[in-house]
């Protein structure tokens, strides 16, 4: 049987410099800690139409939006699960939906447009999401590096650091190795904070003291405008 999760949360997203990476991290020690996986490499594959409807209405920036990608937390191998995710988002407010199968049966319900072998609401809500938009296709492969901090009292809260944000449109499999094109510039982080509700007064008192402004951005909306712009190395993509 899929195991199944639900999240909600707020998501903020930050563009750091480094060294506005250092002082975050400096500012958060004593209520926050690296959590048990340390640095890891997070490979998404993104579904979408063969004209890329989900991610030009993302890019479009209204007020609810929804995509649907696949995602592990290592190099996959076809028994080992993974997840698949439907994602939405009102205004800040993410909802997720998470099923945990087989990548090689996601993988072949994706490549023969077939429902998931699973069963329940999230599971319906998944195949509902796919007949109204689908046929959707794994579309673009997304990978960065994260390191994920967590709060030592216990709550809820999150902060991400995501670098080498790489994407392609070729070789579209978790089980493949991470390549492709880089979306930021190296020297850049994607700071991501996930809270159920409003930040700490600590935190958003270092966030206006090292002027760190939240920012609106997308990896998989930034690969498309990257995509038709040609911005892609080694025929990695094709606009």
């Amino acid at each position: 049987m899929a195991a199944q999760m639900t999240f909600k949360r707020y998501e903020l997203k930050y563009l750091l410099t480094p060294a506005q990476k250092q002082a975050v991290l400096r500012g958060i020690e004593p209520f926050m800690e690296l959590d048990r996986y340390g640095r890891t490499t997070i490979r998404s594959i993104y579904c979408d139409t063969e004209n890329f409807r989900l991610v030009r209405r993302s890019v479009e920036k209204p007020a609810y939006k929804e995509k649907l990608r696949l995602r592990s937390y290592q190099q996959a191998q076809p028994g080992q699960p993974v997840f698949v995710e439907l994602k939405k988002k009102y205004r800040d407010v993410v909802y997720k939906r998470r099923l945990a199968l087989a990548e090689g049966l996601v993988a072949a319900s994706f490549a023969q447009n077939l429902p998931l072998p699973a069963e329940g609401q999230i599971a319906a809500e998944i195949e509902y999401f796919r007949q109204y938009y689908g046929p959707l296709r794994p579309a673009v492969f997304l990978s960065y590096e994260r390191e994920a901090y967590y709060a030592l009292d216990g709550g809820d809260l999150r902060i991400t650091f995501d670098e080498n944000i790489l994407f392609r449109c070729r070789d579209l499999s978790l089980c493949a190795p991470v390549f492709g094109s880089p979306i930021l510039p190296g020297e850049l982080t994607l700071m991501e904070i996930k809270t159920p509700g409003g930040l700490p007064l600590s935190l958003a008192h270092l966030l206006a003291r090292e002027k760190i402004f939240k920012t609106s951005f997308s990896k998989y909306g930034e690969a498309y405008r990257q995509i038709l712009h040609g911005n892609t190395q080694g025929g990695l993509c094709y606009a």
